[in-house]
């Protein structure tokens, strides 16, 4: 039954993955499809991740895609879920955001990431300096980006005399992504927006978000508090058809916490008639934390208490749909059951 008076935001968080059986351009393609079905259904962001040297995803440039995605919406918020910081130059990513801001006012997020979001060979080609690789110089990233938007620079510091673009009307939402406590204390220290990323540490995310709650400060980025909870979430007409289709992203997550490497996808069949190591099988019932899976009435349910429990008015579902039309429909039957549009 559609769930009357819901106060729950949904949003979305693409990786733009290349299913095993498409292409990168088609999923290029699906960017747009999926951004204004998103924004058609009253879904409230759409943010895309950024990763480095994988076969199975095209989101290396977050801020190309939400300037791609902004373009064919016209008023669901878009951004970055996230930048990670240590693979940039702050200036640049302070100057693209504004550009974005300015371009499409009111609806840019820049979501940050502490983390490389790669490996040490990838980090390195994109860093192109061994000594920026094991810098390990994220708070002060972190302070020069922030010091760009607010043109705050102390007189005495060297990016003083540098000229940002725009203004300060073209500031972005700012929100700190974490899935541990050093997330949470940088966007309690800044006054920023935070993200929970409850796929990768579920037993974290109720202490940690209403701890950002409880001990937020009011700053010049944020008079309240901002909080999402991220879940890796697939919805179906019914708990079995919803289990066959969340079989791909269970396999994959199985083989990663058993120590394989391997983002693929495969099809929801080969993953019902894969056999399971007993590795695979022990890590495949740990990670049931991870996932909120089932028929749609069931999943409103649990968002409901998951967002209750956590303090948060926002749950971004991060995308693992095996295909463009099973996302679709989840994404569809979700926002029909809380009442979106």
């Amino acid at each position: 039954m559609n769930i009357k008076n819901n106060d729950l935001q949904l949003s979305i968080l693409d990786f733009v993955h290349i299913y095993g059986n498409s292409n990168a351009s088609e999923s290029l393609k699906n960017v747009i499809e999926m951004a204004q079905l998103a924004e058609e259904l009253g879904y409230t962001r759409y943010w895309f991740t950024e990763h480095h040297n994988t076969k199975t995803s095209i989101s290396t440039s977050p801020e190309m895609l939400t300037m791609h995605a902004a373009a064919h919406t016209k008023r669901i918020r878009v951004g970055s879920g996230g930048v990670m910081l240590p693979n940039h130059s702050p200036l640049k990513v302070m100057e693209n955001f504004t550009l974005l801001e300015g371009l499409h006012p009111g609806r840019i997020d820049l979501g940050i990431g502490r983390a490389s979001g790669t490996d040490a060979q990838t980090m390195l080609a994109l860093l192109r300096s061994r000594e920026l690789l094991w810098a390990n110089d994220f708070p002060n990233q972190l302070e020069d980006l922030l010091s760009f938007f607010n043109r705050d620079f102390k007189k005495d510091h060297p990016f003083s005399q540098i000229t940002p673009p725009g203004d300060m009307s073209m500031i972005p939402d700012v929100y700190m992504l974490g899935s541990s406590e050093g997330g949470l204390q940088f966007a309690l220290d800044k006054g920023l927006g935070f993200v929970f990323a409850a796929q990768l540490a579920p037993h974290l995310a109720i202490p940690m978000l209403r701890a950002y709650k409880n001990e937020f400060k009011a700053s010049s980025h944020l008079s309240e508090p901002k909080s999402i909870m991220a879940l890796m979430v697939i919805v179906a007409e019914t708990e079995e058809e919803a289990e066959f289709i969340a079989g791909p992203a269970e396999l994959m997550w199985a083989k990663i916490s058993a120590g394989t490497i391997d983002f693929s996808f495969s099809t929801p069949l080969e993953a019902k008639n894969h056999m399971y190591t007993l590795a695979e099988e022990s890590a495949r019932e740990r990670n049931k934390s991870r996932f909120v899976i089932g028929s749609v009435e069931n999943v409103a349910e649990t968002l409901h208490q998951l967002a209750k429990d956590s303090l948060v008015d926002e749950i971004i579902i991060v995308d693992f749909y095996p295909d463009q039309e099973s996302r679709k429909n989840g994404h569809k039957l979700l926002a029909q059951e809380l009442g979106l549009y």
